[in-house]
């Protein structure tokens, strides 16, 4: 099974509710069936387990965890390329004429066809998790693209289905700054040793921190000149390190010694059942927590609130501030 290691939330609509059988049908009339010889890429839902012809849908303390197959097949992009000018100069040497622009598409399309049945394979799997009583939905994805997948998958197999991404009263940025400038993160929080900062004119200059410590002048004057934190490492209840983004994602996401020891059933091998109440335990608390920090959640067609304006850095307390992204 994944591991949840960076992930985005959503917010499912309350007006969907069905039962985990209703669940399991709608998935399994996608279930995950291996590339063909000349398809390119296949994708759908495995079972969590490992298990074949198993369940697609875990029920474990009341969360439902699923897993998201994607296959796909690499061609480099240098050997079509060379293929194509070959066969291109074939039909020169045959004809006399060069083949235009839309008769050389056309062959990189065959010869891609062709060489399809030869090319290496590689599989993507992406842990998802269903919290029916919250109505939210996590997805262990690093980027927008692969969530997507993932959710219009889901949208098309269960009825009613519908997301939202989440979106704080407070934008993640303002509020990363006014953390950074104060050093006073939430309640239950630290501030660790990694961010970054972008500035947000035309220079799109970009600052990064890396085991450094964060409680310097130098990081509070970058804010105030108009660098807006785009990431920022933190921990949780000494529980839970992980890396804050600007656009609302978890990544980088480490369950710290003695959380693998309180679930039930921890300490076995392959014990999923114990992983998932992990997993699902940790972050079912994390994430509300977050959310409350950064104001709550906004509703839909409401504006993000600006965090208070973080103090000018001693040198210029007169200058105005400048304006500011284990395995189941």
């Amino acid at each position: 099974m994944s591991v949840f290691k960076n992930v985005i939330v959503y917010r499912i609509e309350t007006t969907w509710s069905q039962p985990l059988e209703e669940v399991e049908k709608g998935l399994d009339a996608q279930r995950f069936v291996p590339c063909g010889p000349s398809q390119e890429k296949s994708i759908g839902w495995i079972e969590p387990r490992g298990e074949a012809h198993g369940p697609l849908v875990e029920s474990v303390g009341g969360q439902w965890l699923l897993e998201f197959m994607i296959e796909s097949k690499a061609l480099p992009a240098s050997v079509v390329r060379r293929k194509v000018e070959e066969r291109a100069a074939q039909i020169e040497a045959a004809t006399g004429r060069k083949p235009g622009k839309k008769e050389k598409k056309e062959l990189k399309e065959d010869i891609t066809h062709e060489l399809l049945p030869l090319a290496f394979t590689r599989h993507a799997r992406v842990a998802v998790w269903i919290d029916p009583q919250t109505h939210r939905l996590v997805v262990n994805a690093s980027n927008a693209q692969r969530a997507d997948e993932v959710v219009t998958s889901l949208v098309k197999g269960l009825d009613g289905f519908a997301v939202s991404l989440v979106n704080t009263q407070v934008e993640p940025a303002a509020a990363m700054a006014e953390w950074l400038s104060s050093q006073e993160p939430p309640a239950g929080f630290t501030i660790d040793r990694e961010c970054e900062l972008k500035a947000s004119d035309e220079s799109k200059a970009v600052v990064r921190y890396a085991k450094h410590p964060l409680d310097i002048d130098e990081i509070r004057q970058h804010i105030a000149s108009g660098k807006r934190p785009t990431r920022l490492a933190m921990t949780w209840d000494d529980r839970v390190s992980f890396e804050l983004t600007e656009g609302m994602q978890l990544r980088k996401i480490v369950f710290l010694e003695g959380t693998l020891d309180e679930a039930p059933g921890s300490g076995k091998e392959d014990n999923f059942d114990a992983d998932a109440a992990i997993a699902t335990g940790e972050l079912g608390q994390l994430v509300p927590e977050l959310l409350a920090a950064l104001g709550g959640e906004m509703q839909l067609g409401a504006a993000p609130a600006a965090a208070p304006a973080p103090a000018a850095p001693a040198k210029a307390e007169e200058e105005a501030l400048a304006d500011e992204s284990a395995p189941f």
